[in-house]
């Protein structure tokens, strides 16, 4: 279920307040353009600084909006993998829950960050989590964000021990990390990219896919890049990896989602507006983000609706 171009949602505001409108049309930008999988309230969609009642209608949000195009279209539901991480255990469990409660198809689970477990802190609060709720688990490993490496060895564990955790989001930035996960887990366990940049190399060791920031402005341009390495056009899927690496990396020129907030304002999906302690991205940013959506042949290709 949980495999090709995967969108890790922004979150729009407008005035300080969630803009649900916005929220709805970017749903439905996400599954006209060929995006496989919807991740709400995620680290791209601001998780931290949303009050629990956001967050909870945030995925029931974008649930219902998956489901309202699916039933319009007469075409496939785009399922949902909610953002249901904390470094509080027990409020990881009453998000996971919730989301179960509201529909979503799977869930999207950090390492818990700033209190830094040990890697059998880890085991226990991913096993914790497995065990109170029956929907599908992806890990997520991104110590960048959490100052915590969830190690293969753990992830392999846990993949044994607790059969409702499918797959990771790897975004350590290391392909060997990557390539000792998919060696312990074995072909049944699901291997996601964390960075854009990474998704084709990901793809050639065994990797399914990508849970993208760069998907939020670009979704054909990503799904097109799996498509073809799927279909085994390689020359077709390295060139489409080319053409969006500018892209990829412009996206973290400041702390995301800074600056895809700003392509996103910048071709009318909705206002680049950001809460604290972000700030919004700077000039300088923001021309290299300009110039890179340009080379990736990024057009405004907003809903009708849409504001910049």
């Amino acid at each position: 279920m949980f495999t090709g171009s995967i969108t890790a949602l922004i979150t729009p505001f407008r005035d300080g307040a969630l803009d649900e409108e916005a929220l709805v049309r970017l749903v439905e930008f996400q599954c006209e353009h060929g995006t496989t999988g919807l991740v709400p309230c995620g680290t791209t969609g601001e998780s931290p600084t949303l009050t629990p009642e956001e967050h909870e209608r945030v995925v029931a949000l974008t649930v219902q909006a998956s489901r309202a195009w699916a039933e319009r279209t007469g075409r496939p539901r785009v399922p949902v993998i909610a953002g249901a991480g904390s470094n509080n255990t027990a409020e990881a469990i009453h998000y996971s829950q919730a989301a179960a409660r509201d529909g979503a198809d799977g869930l999207l689970q950090i390492t818990p960050y700033y209190n830094k477990p040990t890697q059998e802190g880890l085991y226990r609060h991913f096993a914790a989590i497995a065990a109170a709720t029956p929907l599908p688990i992806i890990l997520y490993n991104v110590p960048g964000r959490t100052g915590v490496n969830l190690l293969p060895e753990t992830v392999a564990r846990l993949a044994q021990d607790c059969p409702t955790i499918v797959g990771i989001k790897e975004a350590s930035g290391s392909p060997d990390q990557a390539s000792e996960i998919l060696r312990l887990c074995g072909p049944n366990f699901t291997l996601l990219s964390g960075d854009d940049s990474l998704t084709l190399p990901l793809l050639a060791i065994g990797g399914r896919g990508v849970i993208s920031v760069v998907s939020n402005v670009a979704p054909a341009a990503v799904a097109d890049l799996i498509a073809s390495w799927r279909a085994g056009r390689t020359a077709e899927a390295q060139e489409r990896h080319l053409r969006l690496y500018a892209l990829a990396r412009a996206m973290f020129l400041e702390t995301n989602p800074g600056p895809v907030k700003a392509a996103a304002a910048m071709i009318g999906l909705c206002s680049g507006e950001l809460r604290l302690p972000l700030a919004p991205a700077t000039e300088a940013t923001r021309a290299r983000v300009a110039a890179a959506l340009a080379e990736a042949g990024i057009e405004a290709v907003a809903p009708v609706g849409a504001t910049a």
